[in-house]
């Protein structure tokens, strides 16, 4: 059983998965720091709001005992009050938007490094040649 596990590990497809993934993730790290770093502030600084988290509607009761900001979506939400909290949803469809797109540059520029060069089109086939030389004998 050892030896079929090692020789499952060694194929490439698993190999290859492996590596996949880690790069994914690393990719994935890239990229939400572009968005979270670069974009969102871009797109805040735009639309008047840095950050969108901070968007939310608060749907119950506020404890009375709660000493926090009444605009602070994180501590709101670690006090237990029901929040419908739209700004992060934003935020997180942006994420996705741009990390669907990054990725889809990229699959586009593997398969152009990919792609094979376009084969020469044939030529005639031995019996196309053959009858060509029939008719010129004929002739």
């Amino acid at each position: 059983m050892l030896n079929e596990f090692k020789a499952f590990i060694a194929r490439g497809n698993v190999l290859d998965l492996a590596v996949a993934v880690i790069i994914g993730a690393a990719f994935g790290k890239i990229v939400t720091s572009l968005t979270e770093d670069l974009i969102m502030p871009a797109i805040g600084a735009i639309v008047g709001k840095v950050d969108f988290s901070s968007l939310f509607i608060v749907l119950g009761d506020v404890p009375a005992d709660y000493k926090g900001s009444l605009t602070d979506y994180a501590a709101l939400k670690a006090a237990g009050v029901p929040l419908f909290g739209y700004g992060q949803f934003i935020t997180e469809v942006i994420n996705f938007v741009i990390i669907a797109f990054a990725i889809f540059l990229l699959v586009k520029l593997a398969n152009k490094l990919a792609k094979k060069p376009e084969e020469a089109p044939a030529g005639p086939t031995e019996v196309e040649l053959l009858t060509e030389i029939r008719d010129a004998l004929r002739k």
